[in-house]
């Protein structure tokens, strides 16, 4: 992949992940509200602490964005903005379990976004923001597993599809590593956008 190709994927990648970390801030808050009862409020601090990293994420990838003279895409910003605003809806009414199955299936998709994310900004010279990715990669990976952690705790966890397992959180820049090396393929041939 030359580095016109990968600074064009790389700036769509960003717009998704700029775009998703609305939807996902206005789910949190919408899950948070949620959790009225005295015996959420652990789940209630954790919320409010994925929240301000999603709000750190959102600002770091706009700046990302605005190294590559790009902006987010209005299109996509409304789209994220109605589905956030629907899932934030949805959690006052599905429980408890549905929403924490369906942030941490949602961050483990957020995990490999980023890691392509950096893979793509080195292929388009941009060696200056893979270390800001990887860690955006690695907060995304403390989230999956609080969620996973979370529902994994409730008898409904038995009878739900699992998405798969995150290796260990140490991978993330090891297979960065073994991408330099030539060991793992390009990042096109991995990245399945699911926004």
């Amino acid at each position: 992949m030359n580095a016109t190709s990968a600074r064009a994927e790389l700036v769509t990648l960003l717009q998704m992940a700029y775009s998703g970390e609305r939807a996902a801030a206005y789910a949190y808050l919408g899950h948070r509200r949620s959790l009225r009862r005295p015996k959420r409020a652990d789940d209630r601090e954790m919320l409010r602490l994925v929240l301000l990293d999603e709000i750190r994420h959102r600002r770091a990838v706009r700046r990302l964005l605005h190294v590559l003279d790009s902006a987010p895409d209005p299109a996509r910003e409304r789209k994220m903005r109605r589905i956030g605003l629907t899932i934030g809806a949805f959690c006052q009414v599905g429980g408890w379990y549905a929403p924490m199955y369906g942030a941490g299936k949602l961050e483990r998709g957020n995990i490999v976004e980023y890691e392509v994310a950096a893979r793509l900004a080195h292929l388009a010279g941009h060696p200056g923001m893979v270390d800001e990715l990887l860690e955006l990669a690695e907060v995304e990976w403390d989230h999956e597993r609080l969620f996973r952690t979370s529902a994994a705790s409730h008898r409904l966890w038995w009878v739900s599809p699992k998405w798969p397992e995150t290796e260990a959180r140490e991978h993330i820049r090891s297979s960065f590593d073994a991408f330099l090396s030539g060991d793992e393929p390009e990042p096109a041939l991995r990245w399945n956008p699911l926004r």
